[in-house]
């Protein structure tokens, strides 16, 4: 259930890029969900417009994007995505031990406006 944060701090933020650009309204919000995180899109979704009611956001839509896992291998280098098929090792040197860069995030990439 802690979807149901995300979509309020989401809102919270887009509500204020709205206020800032002095928007009549507010079409879309573009979340990326990264794929290490334990956030499931479809609650994002469902919570939306539900927070959005009464606000400057209400009829505009939730839209999610998927944010891949990159990993970077503490042995040689390489950067690359873990595959479950190759037990998530590194698929240059065969190490276990990798730094994870991305696909532990859940980001407000856009919020698309209209202007007054």
């Amino acid at each position: 259930m802690h979807e149901l944060s995300y979509v309020v701090r989401f809102a919270d933020r887009a509500i204020a890029i709205a206020e800032h650009q002095q928007a009549g309204s507010v079409q879309k919000l573009v979340v990326q969900v990264g794929e290490m995180t334990d956030v499931l899109p479809e609650y994002l979704q469902k919570y939306y417009p539900e927070v959005a009611a009464g606000t400057i956001l209400e009829g505009s839509v939730l839209e999610t994007e998927p944010l891949p896992a990159k990993v970077k291998c503490n042995q040689c280098g390489s950067e690359y995505h873990p595959e479950k098929e190759n037990n998530y090792l590194c698929p240059a040197c065969g190490s276990p031990s990798g730094k994870v860069l991305e696909g532990r995030e859940v980001i407000l990439k856009e919020v698309i406006v209209d202007a007054i």
